[in-house]
């Protein structure tokens, strides 16, 4: 097997699935650490701890993810209850930046 996934539909062994997946996950976690860089800086940013939690950005955000999961072909409703625990998990960890930076 090459270091290049192959993609889905011409996988022919779970070995080239699992090194899809694999493969797919290192890009995702990548990913995921760039972002939580970004709630790095919105806790620097932000002036008060109320403005953290911004609901109406919430929304904006899962509407922007749904819209693209069905763009993509990928299960919105799936795509929606991942990227919820992702900007709860997003929005613990600010609250934590935040009020560390600020002791």
């Amino acid at each position: 097997m090459t270091n290049e996934r192959v993609k889905p539909a011409d996988c022919r062994t779970m070995a080239e699935v699992r090194f899809g997946v694999d493969r797919l996950d290192e890009a995702i976690v990548a990913l995921m650490a760039e972002r939580f860089g970004y709630m790095d800086a919105a806790a620097r940013i932000k002036p008060v701890r109320e403005a953290v939690r911004d609901e109406a950005r919430k929304a904006q955000v899962l509407s922007n993810v749904v819209r693209r999961a069905e763009r993509a072909g990928a299960p919105p409703a799936a795509v929606a209850e991942v990227y919820e625990t992702l900007i709860e998990a997003s929005i613990a960890y600010e609250l934590e930046r935040f009020d560390e930076a600020r002791r």
